[in-house]
Parts: C-alpha cells; structure tokens; sequence
C-alpha cells in the first residue's frame, strides 16, 4: 500500500477524511507550577469507532453515536483494565463519543469514577467543512496550491516530518482558506495547529496540576485522534514520528508520565488492554 493510501486511510478514521511506543522527556510548555511533584500517570484513550468514522465524513466539533464495533472495543477495553488500573479521576471532551467511550470503560472495568468533561479536550474543529465529505477538504487545500489532492497529501506527509507534522499543515492549510467561508454568528472557523496544541496542553496542566494536589496517581483522558497526537507530541516531539500515518487506533492508549516537571511518554497507540479483553 504506498503512502497516500495509508494516509487517506488513517484521515478517514480519525475524522478528517471522514481527526507502538516511545520514550522522551518534554520541553517544559506542560509542566505543572506544583510544589507536590508526586508521580501521575495519565492514560490516553481515543474514543471508539462512529458512525462519522464509518462513512468518511469530516467529524471534529460535530458528532455522532459509537458504531457497534466503536462499543464492543470500549468494553473490550474497560475489561482489559479491570482492576489492573485503578482510576483516581477520569476526563473526557464534552463530545458525546469521547463521554460515552469513556462511561463504557469505566462501567467495564468495574469503576464508578464520574467522567469529568472538558471542552478544551475536543477535536480539531474543521469550519464549513464539518460533516462534509472529507476529500472535499484535501481537495479545497490542494486547489489552492496548484496540486492534485494526491499530489497535496504526498507532499504534506513528506514535509511534515512525521504524522503530527503531517495534521500541523494539514490543518494550517484548512484553517486558512475556511477564513473566507466564516459567517459572524452563524459558525465557528476551523482550528490551526496551535489554538489546539494551546486548549489542551492548558487543559492537561489543570488536570494534572489537581492530580498532584490531591495525591491522585492515576488519570483516564478520552479524547480524539488529532488532538491526542497534538497533545502527546507537546510533551515529547519525538512522538510524532512514532505515530503511524495511519493516526492513533480508536480506543487506543497511550501512557506518559509526570513527575517532577517532566514527561516521559512511556508507550503510545498501545491495543493490548483492547485486545486483552476481547479474550475474556
């Protein structure tokens, strides 16, 4: 399968077309101004399959319910954890698939923790071109810059410098020519790289800043495709290029960990509590 297939694939599932492991410590834009510096370990899940996902419509600020595929992985998930893991706080978007993947979880793995919601979690948000056919937006990009869709996507991936790298231009590129398509009032303009990176690495410096607080070592986060690869690639840069092209699996998890005012991205794209589970 040659690289634009693999990307177009990877697009589809995470919301655009349709939004392994490492190690590495961060550069400092997360760390948490806390006296306490207890060890948190933050475990972050993409929510399962949708509807959206399933029939390559762009999916970031919209919505849709799990498929039952995006359920089954849930639970398969949740049973995976079991009691392996004991949440002390549980975070989602305020999208109801990242609420219902993680309540899913949770309910599987015999925990009662309430799922705590956070706008700032949600996924890239993609303008007028929400819900739409996702090879419109490569198309309406790749127009602009005098190039076939195919010929944008190969030369995006190649220069990006990895899969974050790659969703960096992509969406800079949609950010900008969805300025012309913004009516006052009537709908909210697609995000670039940055106002993403900034929402949720704030978001994420809350979350852990409580943690640490509170003395809670162990935090559940579902949020989406593009924005969790945004977000672990704030912590460690090298983590982009071991993110597939293909983007993070839907109910994956990766794990990083703080402790004192550094992170360290233990594994990322991890399918083994899914996979775990569906043996039980």
């Amino acid at each position: 399968m040659n690289l634009a297939k693999k990307i177009v694939i990877g697009l589809l599932s995470i919301g655009i077309l349709s939004g392994c492991s490492s190690s590495g410590e961060s550069t400092g834009s997360t760390e948490v101004p806390s006296t306490e510096r207890e060890e948190v370990t933050v475990y972050f899940t993409r929510h399962g399959k949708t509807m959206l996902n399933t029939t390559g419509r762009s999916q970031g600020w919209s919505d849709s319910p799990l498929t039952p595929a995006g359920i089954e992985v849930a639970e398969d998930v949740g049973k995976g954890i079991g009691d392996t893991i004991k949440f002390d706080k549980v975070y989602s978007s305020d999208s109801g698939r990242a609420i219902e993947t993680a309540e899913i979880i949770m309910d599987n793995a015999g925990q009662k923790e309430k799922v705590l919601k956070d706008k700032r979690l949600r996924e890239f948000n993609f303008g007028t071109f929400e819900a739409t056919s996702g090879a419109e937006s490569v198309k309406a990009i790749a127009e602009r810059k005098n190039l076939s869709a195919d010929e944008y996507t190969k030369k995006a991936a190649n220069e990006g410098g990895g899969y974050t790298g790659f969703i960096k231009e992509l969406s800079d590129d949609l950010a900008e020519i969805d300025k012309e398509n913004v009516q006052e009032d009537s709908n909210w303009p697609a995000e670039d790289y940055e106002t993403v990176a900034k929402r949720s690495t704030e978001a994420l410096k809350e979350i852990v800043n409580k943690a640490s607080e509170n003395g809670d070592e162990s935090i559940l986060i579902v949020s989406h495709g593009m924005t969790l690869a945004t977000l672990l690639n704030e912590l460690d840069a090298s983590v982009s290029s071991k993110i597939p092209m293909s983007g993070l699996e839907n109910a994956s998890i990766s794990k990083a960990i703080y402790h004192d005012g550094k992170w360290k991205v233990e594994s990322v794209n991890d399918m083994s509590y899914a996979e775990k589970g569906a043996k039980n």
